[in-house]
């Protein structure tokens, strides 16, 4: 297949955000478990989305909502945070799993690479400073203003590029992620990633659809292309 542009879901697929989120909540608040944290933080994630989806809330970038979240949590946790907005960036701070930066630069190697993430465009321009990601530009929900999985999103993300739909491929280790890309008419590829939830997890171990390519990894999804 020919493909121009590679896309990818970041939270979860590009970078392992339960442990790292976990190393910076232990720095803060050491008297709660970290991972208990992370979790319950995350899990704030898609419920603080809705609202912006169907209109009802204007665009409110990521880093907001984590904001808000952690409020939530932290109240939840009984715990007071002295600084908030400097936890809140733990979310700039996520180590990539080991396969990610060597198969990122092979597939830029032979094809435009960006991420198509909820996150803001500062959010994601932090963090690839920090996990060493190739990207070649930011795409995704701040140019879209409005959350994936709505079409728009990944429709956008394309169009920024002036590339048609099945001239981009999204690479998410989410099936939920890829029938939404799908569905909008981009190529998709599934990478999974068995420990974003933990040891006890239960789900997007197997890919869940028609996938263009499924890959173990993004050196295996970049050896496919040839790189």
């Amino acid at each position: 297949m020919t493909i121009e542009a590679f896309i990818f879901d970041v939270f979860g697929t590009c970078v392992d955000w339960r442990r790292s989120v976990a190393r910076e909540v232990a720095k803060v608040l050491p008297d709660v478990d970290p991972i208990a944290f992370a979790e319950a933080w995350r899990a704030e994630y898609d419920p603080a989305m809705p609202r912006v989806r169907d209109g009802a809330r204007g665009y409110v970038p990521l880093d907001d909502l984590h904001l808000e979240n952690l409020y939530r949590v932290a109240d939840r946790f009984g715990v007071t945070l002295a600084d908030p907005q400097a936890l809140n960036t733990a979310w700039e701070k996520l180590d990539p799993w080991p396969d990610v930066v060597s198969g990122l630069a092979r597939l830029r190697e032979k094809a435009i690479i960006a991420p198509c993430s909820n996150g803001s465009i500062a959010l994601m321009t932090r963090l690839a400073r920090y996990a060493g990601l190739p990207w070649d530009c930011i795409l995704g929900a701040e140019i879209a203003q409005d959350y994936k999985p709505k079409p728009e999103v990944y429709l956008a993300s394309c169009a920024a590029l002036r590339l048609k739909p099945a001239q981009v491929m999204m690479v998410a280790a989410h099936n939920g992620d890829l029938h939404a890309a799908q569905s909008a008419g981009l190529k998709t590829g599934f990478v999974p990633r068995p420990q974003e939830f933990g040891p006890g997890q239960s789900v997007d171990l197997t890919p869940e659809g028609d996938w263009d390519l499924v890959a173990g990894d993004f050196r295996e999804l970049a050896a496919r292309f040839g790189c």
